[in-house]
């Protein structure tokens, strides 16, 4: 047992987190996303929501405040009518974390699933929320 480390993170995360760099991506996938046939790095999180796991993640986690953005949202395929407040949801536990240092651009669906296969792992979540995918790209300490 280690201290002050969410019970949400799983060992495999823990060590994950530790290894990224500074510039490294982790994906917050959402329970749709097809997380295994997109990288070979996949952490199964499937009880837990994406924003629990991004508010577990960050308090580790230090976002990227050099780079033109820190974080990155799937993009709503237009024409699609759905709601997206999980994404309000993410901003906020992220401005907890980095108060106004927070820069989110929105990544066309099939460019997002590009660049999921660049980064260096994905967390797979249960989460029921439509386009809530999620890239948090890593800081310095």
């Amino acid at each position: 047992m280690l201290k002050n480390i969410s019970p949400l993170i799983p060992p495999e995360l823990l060590k994950i987190l530790a290894e990224m760099g500074h510039g490294d991506e982790l994906i917050i996938a959402d329970g749709n996303f097809p997380s295994h046939s997109m990288n070979n790095r996949v952490v199964r999180c499937d009880g837990h929501g994406g924003n629990e796991m991004l508010d577990a993640i960050l308090a580790l986690f230090p976002l990227d405040t050099y780079a033109e953005y820190n974080a990155g949202l799937m993009q709503v395929v237009p024409g699609d009518k759905v709601e997206t407040p999980i994404w309000d949801e993410y901003k906020k536990t992220m401005a907890k974390y980095e108060g106004e240092n927070i820069r989110i651009e929105e990544i066309e669906r099939f460019a997002f699933y590009e660049r999921a296969k660049t980064v260096y792992a994905v967390v797979a979540t249960g989460e029921k929320a439509l386009y809530a995918n999620l890239i948090i790209k890593k800081g310095v300490i």
